[in-house]
């Protein structure tokens, strides 16, 4: 299993960014799929889920409201869309399938002025 994350960067207090993942190398329209992020010194975390097909989302309370996880099974991809970013969402951002113990590298996400 592959996953390639993209979409971060460097992005001020109260901005958007929309990470992407692409997965190769299992049934992707079978999988749930989900983000996680590590930020420095802290234990990797679950940000979000979503179900194979689309019917039911999950997110951790730090980012409901602000966030919001999408997928196109045609294009075996994931995204987190990423809105009101603040400091504390500074953090290296996984996606990860579920029931797979594969990662990616990850994107980095920096939210400061």
């Amino acid at each position: 299993v592959q996953l390639v994350e993209s979409g971060g960067g460097l992005v001020q207090p109260g901005g958007s960014l929309r990470l992407s993942c692409a997965v190769s190398g299992l049934s992707f329209s079978y999988n749930a799929m989900s983000w996680y992020r590590q930020a420095p010194g802290k234990e990797r975390g679950l940000v979000a889920s979503i179900t194979s097909t689309s019917d039911s989302t999950y997110y951790a309370d730090s980012v409901k409201g602000r966030f919001t996880i999408s997928r196109d099974n045609a294009k075996n991809a994931v995204y987190l869309q990423m809105n009101s970013l603040k400091p504390e969402d500074t953090a290296v951002y996984y996606c990860r399938a579920l029931g797979d113990p594969s990662w990616g590298r990850g994107t980095q996400v920096t939210v400061s002025s």
